[in-house]
Protein backbone atom coordinates (compact mmCIF):
# COMPACT_ATOMS: atom_id res chain seq x y z
CA UNK A 1 0.00 0.00 0.00
CA UNK A 2 1.27 3.34 -0.85
CA UNK A 3 0.83 4.91 2.35
CA UNK A 4 2.40 2.90 4.60
CA UNK A 5 6.07 2.85 2.93
CA UNK A 6 6.20 5.33 -0.06
CA UNK A 7 9.70 4.83 -1.46
CA UNK A 8 8.77 1.09 -1.77
CA UNK A 9 6.07 1.89 -3.77
CA UNK A 10 8.08 3.95 -5.68
CA UNK A 11 10.41 1.43 -6.29
CA UNK A 12 7.66 -1.11 -7.28
CA UNK A 13 5.90 1.90 -9.51
CA UNK A 14 9.22 1.66 -11.53
CA UNK A 15 9.60 -1.84 -12.50
CA UNK A 16 6.13 -1.73 -13.58
CA UNK A 17 7.00 1.38 -15.98
CA UNK A 18 9.81 -0.04 -17.13
CA UNK A 19 8.28 -3.05 -18.19
CA UNK A 20 5.34 -1.11 -19.65
CA UNK A 21 8.23 0.85 -21.92
CA UNK A 22 9.67 -1.72 -22.53
CA UNK A 23 6.84 -3.58 -24.29
CA UNK A 24 5.85 -0.79 -26.12
CA UNK A 25 9.04 0.71 -26.95
CA UNK A 26 9.50 -1.04 -30.86
CA UNK A 27 5.79 -0.97 -31.72
CA UNK A 28 4.74 0.24 -35.22
CA UNK A 29 1.27 1.73 -33.35
CA UNK A 30 1.11 4.49 -30.69
CA UNK A 31 0.74 3.49 -27.22
CA UNK A 32 -1.10 5.18 -24.50
CA UNK A 33 -0.04 5.37 -21.24
CA UNK A 34 -2.00 5.67 -18.05
CA UNK A 35 1.17 6.47 -16.52
CA UNK A 36 4.55 6.97 -17.00
CA UNK A 37 8.01 6.68 -15.38
CA UNK A 38 8.57 11.03 -14.75
CA UNK A 39 4.89 10.17 -12.73
CA UNK A 40 7.44 8.34 -10.21
CA UNK A 41 9.25 11.78 -9.83
CA UNK A 42 5.79 13.74 -9.37
CA UNK A 43 5.04 11.41 -6.79
CA UNK A 44 7.49 11.50 -4.50
CA UNK A 45 7.94 15.58 -4.75
CA UNK A 46 3.97 15.56 -3.72
CA UNK A 47 5.52 13.01 -0.74
CA UNK A 48 7.93 15.39 -0.25
CA UNK A 49 11.16 12.51 -0.33
CA UNK A 50 13.67 13.42 -2.74
CA UNK A 51 13.77 12.00 -6.41
CA UNK A 52 16.66 9.06 -5.98
CA UNK A 53 19.02 9.05 -8.88
CA UNK A 54 18.71 5.86 -10.33
CA UNK A 55 15.04 7.13 -11.20
CA UNK A 56 16.48 10.52 -12.70
CA UNK A 57 18.35 8.62 -14.83
CA UNK A 58 15.39 5.72 -15.49
CA UNK A 59 13.78 9.38 -16.97
CA UNK A 60 16.15 10.71 -18.61
CA UNK A 61 17.41 6.78 -20.50
CA UNK A 62 13.53 5.75 -21.15
CA UNK A 63 12.20 8.54 -23.20
CA UNK A 64 8.49 8.81 -24.52
CA UNK A 65 6.59 10.45 -26.91
CA UNK A 66 7.45 13.95 -26.52
CA UNK A 67 3.29 15.02 -26.07
CA UNK A 68 1.62 14.37 -22.86
CA UNK A 69 -1.71 14.24 -22.61
CA UNK A 70 -2.39 15.88 -18.88
CA UNK A 71 -5.99 15.44 -17.07
CA UNK A 72 -6.23 18.51 -14.62
CA UNK A 73 -8.34 18.07 -11.24
CA UNK A 74 -12.58 18.58 -11.83
CA UNK A 75 -14.01 19.99 -8.84
CA UNK A 76 -17.47 19.09 -11.36
CA UNK A 77 -16.53 15.08 -11.24
CA UNK A 78 -14.53 14.68 -8.48
CA UNK A 79 -15.23 11.80 -5.91
CA UNK A 80 -13.56 10.33 -3.09
CA UNK A 81 -14.34 6.96 -2.52
CA UNK A 82 -13.05 3.73 -1.15
CA UNK A 83 -10.36 3.79 -4.62
CA UNK A 84 -9.24 7.20 -4.65
CA UNK A 85 -8.11 8.19 -1.36
CA UNK A 86 -6.71 11.71 -1.94
CA UNK A 87 -8.43 14.60 -1.24
CA UNK A 88 -9.64 17.07 -4.22
CA UNK A 89 -7.17 19.41 -2.09
CA UNK A 90 -4.59 16.90 -2.20
CA UNK A 91 -5.28 15.85 -6.67
CA UNK A 92 -4.61 19.54 -7.00
CA UNK A 93 -0.84 19.33 -5.33
CA UNK A 94 -0.75 16.00 -7.48
CA UNK A 95 -1.43 17.93 -10.76
CA UNK A 96 0.75 20.79 -9.97
CA UNK A 97 3.96 18.36 -9.15
CA UNK A 98 3.04 16.67 -11.98
CA UNK A 99 3.16 19.81 -14.69
CA UNK A 100 6.12 20.85 -12.94
CA UNK A 101 8.02 17.00 -12.92
CA UNK A 102 7.09 16.79 -17.07
CA UNK A 103 8.17 20.88 -17.96
CA UNK A 104 11.27 19.73 -16.35
CA UNK A 105 11.98 16.67 -18.07
CA UNK A 106 10.93 18.61 -21.22
CA UNK A 107 7.65 16.93 -22.78
CA UNK A 108 4.90 18.91 -24.08
CA UNK A 109 2.01 18.68 -22.08
CA UNK A 110 -1.43 19.64 -23.77
CA UNK A 111 -4.16 20.16 -21.26
CA UNK A 112 -7.05 17.45 -21.71
CA UNK A 113 -10.69 19.80 -21.85
CA UNK A 114 -12.90 19.33 -19.01
CA UNK A 115 -16.07 17.70 -21.37
CA UNK A 116 -17.75 14.72 -21.62
CA UNK A 117 -15.29 11.45 -22.07
CA UNK A 118 -16.14 10.93 -25.76
CA UNK A 119 -15.32 14.49 -26.34
CA UNK A 120 -11.86 14.27 -24.54
CA UNK A 121 -10.97 10.96 -26.73
CA UNK A 122 -11.67 13.21 -30.26
CA UNK A 123 -9.49 15.55 -28.55
CA UNK A 124 -6.58 13.71 -28.19
CA UNK A 125 -6.97 11.40 -31.00
CA UNK A 126 -7.36 14.57 -33.29
CA UNK A 127 -4.37 16.04 -31.67
CA UNK A 128 -2.80 12.83 -32.82
CA UNK A 129 -3.13 13.10 -36.45
CA UNK A 130 -0.37 16.00 -36.80
CA UNK A 131 2.02 13.61 -34.48
CA UNK A 132 1.94 10.26 -35.91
Amino acid sequence: MPWRDKVAFSELMLSWELRSWHLAVDSKHPYFFDRRIPDIAGYLTTCDIPIPKHIEKAISLFRYARTVFIAPPWKGIFVQDAERKQSYRESVKTFDAMVECYNRYKYELIELPRTRVEERAEFILSSLDDRI
